[in-house]
């Protein structure tokens, strides 16, 4: 008889510790609350930033700006009518470009920066001046108003930009030489 119980007591032991094991419940569970945070306060700053923008565009009536498909505004100081070339995946592109606030103040020269070569979208370059490089051609000088979030964004460039800073640059495309891979 105790070899019968022994047996019972080893099978329902056995039987009982087959139970596969439950998932652990986070100690604490948090809502999406500092997102929805985060994206109410990244629109409000975008609606500041494109009303600065477009008052500089009411005030300066002598010059055809364009809004970009990308989320910036440009006008042309020099444009080049004749069908050329604009950069694309690759294309080395010499540039020169300076960089002021919103309000006109120069951050840095063309002199502080100095002509660049840049192969596009292939090195890093700030998403605005990048986007707008592709639509340059060679000789062209455009000048850009870009919100903070297509310049520098909310860390700046951790020297003369601050953070969420909209800039204003004038680009001049020297050369676009193609790529030779394609």
């Amino acid at each position: 008889m105790t070899r019968a119980i022994f047996f019972i007591l080893v099978l329902s032991i056995s039987i009982s510790g087959c139970k596969s094991p439950e998932a652990r419940r986070p100690i604490s569970q948090k809502s999406g609350s500092f997102i929805k945070i985060s994206a109410e306060r990244n629109k409000k700053l975008n609606a500041i930033e494109s009303e600065q923008i477009q008052n500089i565009i009411k005030k300066d009536t002598s010059k055809t700006y364009f809004a970009s498909e990308s989320g910036f505004w440009y006008y042309y100081n020099t444009k080049i009518e004749k069908d050329t070339i604009t950069p694309s995946f690759g294309d080395i592109v010499n540039f020169d470009y300076d960089v002021k606030d919103i309000n006109g103040n120069a951050i840095y020269s063309d002199d502080d920066i100095h002509p660049r070569d840049y192969a596009m979208d292939q090195e890093e370059i700030f998403t605005g001046l990048r986007e707008g490089l592709k639509l340059m051609k060679p000789g062209e000088t455009v000048t850009f108003l870009f919100p903070s979030q297509k310049a520098y964004g909310y860390y700046g460039d951790k020297n003369k930009i601050g953070t969420n800073t909209p800039v204003i640059c004038e680009v001049t495309v020297n050369s676009i030489i193609q790529n030779q891979n394609d």
